[in-house]
């Protein structure tokens, strides 16, 4: 079952958060009327006990019952506080019985048997409604018991007209929340709303567009900028695809067009065995350079997809160099390149994974033979810095401008070079060695002057156990 939409379940939560706010205010003011009532009403009926016990202390002490009866029947006879009000000393004799009070005869304990608060009771008679108030006094050290009342009629229809009203208030406030909570969530989501119709007007053609984003510092504002960046992404790794797509139509068309070249020309008239022989030799040349330039694009597709999976062991450090030395020294001796190797005497193992690592090695070798003249020199070295093993590949080539160093590890680059201006390779060799140091938590870093070479050297960690041998041994290409 779907869920509501954002915007129904904020009416409905601003309903709910402004409802229960009016009926909690509600049932609150009533408790309020109620008990502010209740303390008006104690607090009269108490001031009228006291004011019985402030006539007792203005009597005669020596003045007899039946002449206190008739003081106090000649005070409060006519006096509304007489009509619930009747009094009684601690032996049990009456002061003072309203008409009322002897109507209704209500019960009234012994002085000793009732707190000082008072004891409050309620009855009804006819069509009054009366609360009745028990509280002792003391006057000379006499205990007398007083029982006043006071009826409630006035107080009970205040009460229940404010009842009325709030049950015809609270509903009213209740539809303008449910109002209320409808204009609030169209507003709060009005924002939400401007980016998704903005957001569905950006397709694979106008990616540079950005979504608007408010001057504050709020959610919106920060969904925006996180969809912008997100954008910024897309769009770059689009450009990188197109990029890359293009350059690999190009790269691939051209081996292709001269394989097709040299082939209708080979078959546009009969020839001789040497003839075809070179001719097999020409496309073979360009067949191994499609198909190194294939295999250089399919890593790196995977390395963007993630599908390359490195497993990360133990190498010795001499069986890697000697694997390199092995394959290299045909390719170096063809280039008339003096190559040699340099390791350290004591047997050194690093971490990581060791096809990937011959193949960084095997591409900066590369690298070196192709951008070095016949007799120079490429020596790849290892040596122990620290925590880590530290492999470069030096060459006396033609060196890279200080200019390009930034971007030779761009997919597609060449260096462009004065002395040489056909660029040599495709230009992904590098792009993969870096893709392989950075799966391996490290870089590739380069340190070239134009006409004098160039140093490329990667490090990994050094997982050999501390031991006493020091020195170098040299590989040398006929080794």
């Amino acid at each position: 079952m779907k869920s509501l939409p954002i915007r129904v379940r904020l009416s409905l939560w601003y309903f709910a958060m402004f409802a229960s706010a009016a009926i909690l205010l509600s049932v609150t003011s009533l408790w309020m009327l109620r008990r502010s009532m209740d303390v008006t009403e104690y607090q009269e009926l108490q001031e009228r006990a006291e004011d019985v016990q402030l006539v007792l202390q203005h009597e005669d002490p020596n003045l007899r019952l039946d002449a206190l009866q008739k003081d106090f029947e000649s005070v409060y006879s006519f006096k509304d506080d007489g009509k619930y009000l009747q009094v009684r000393d601690q032996d049990g004799n009456w002061i003072f019985r309203s008409k009322r009070m002897i109507l209704q005869n209500p019960d009234l304990p012994q002085a000793g048997h009732i707190p000082s608060a008072g004891i409050q009771s309620e009855f009804h008679q006819g069509t009054r409604f009366v609360r009745l108030l028990t509280y002792p006094i003391v006057v000379r050290g006499k205990i007398y018991t007083v029982q006043t009342g006071m009826a409630l009629n006035k107080s009970t229809a205040l009460f229940t007209m404010f009842r009325t009203d709030l049950l015809l208030l609270t509903p009213a406030v209740i539809l303008l929340a449910a109002l209320a909570g409808h204009l609030m969530s169209r507003k709060a989501l009005k924002p939400v709303a401007a980016l998704a119709a903005q957001a569905r007007l950006i397709n694979d053609r106008n990616l540079d567009t950005r979504l608007p984003e408010p001057n504050t510092v709020d959610e919106i504002s920060d969904l925006s900028r996180t969809l912008n960046q997100m954008l910024e992404r897309i769009d770059n790794a689009f450009a990188s695809v197109r990029a890359f797509t293009g350059n690999a139509s190009h790269e691939l068309r051209t081996p292709i067009s001269l394989m097709r070249t040299e082939i209708d020309v080979a078959l546009f008239r009969p020839r001789d065995a040497k003839e075809y022989r070179e001719t097999l030799m020409r496309l073979n040349e360009e067949a191994v350079r499609m198909t190194n330039l294939v295999e250089n694009l399919l890593s790196l597709a995977r390395a963007d997809g993630g599908a390359d999976a490195l497993s990360t062991a133990p190498i010795d450090l001499r069986v890697l160099i000697q694997s390199a030395v092995r394959t290299w020294t045909a390719p170096m001796q063809r280039a008339m390149l003096d190559f040699r190797a340099d390791v350290p005497v004591e047997n050194l193992v690093l971490l990581g994974d060791a096809n990937s690592i011959l193949r960084l090695m095997s591409i900066l070798l590369e690298n070196a033979a192709k951008y070095t003249p016949p007799g120079g020199s490429v020596i790849l070295s290892a040596a122990v810095a620290g925590p880590r093993i530290v492999i470069s590949v030096r060459d006396t080539g033609i060196g890279v401008p200080a200019t390009e160093l930034p971007r030779i590890f761009d997919r597609f680059y060449r260096v462009m070079q004065a002395s040489d201006p056909a660029p040599r390779g495709s230009g992904l060799g590098l792009a993969l060695a870096k893709w392989i140091a950075e799966r391996h938590g490290t870089q590739v870093t380069v340190d070239s002057q134009p006409g004098r070479g160039s140093c490329f050297s990667f490090s990994l960690e050094n997982a050999t156990l501390p031991v006493p041998t020091k020195g170098v041994f040299t590989l040398s290409g006929t080794d």
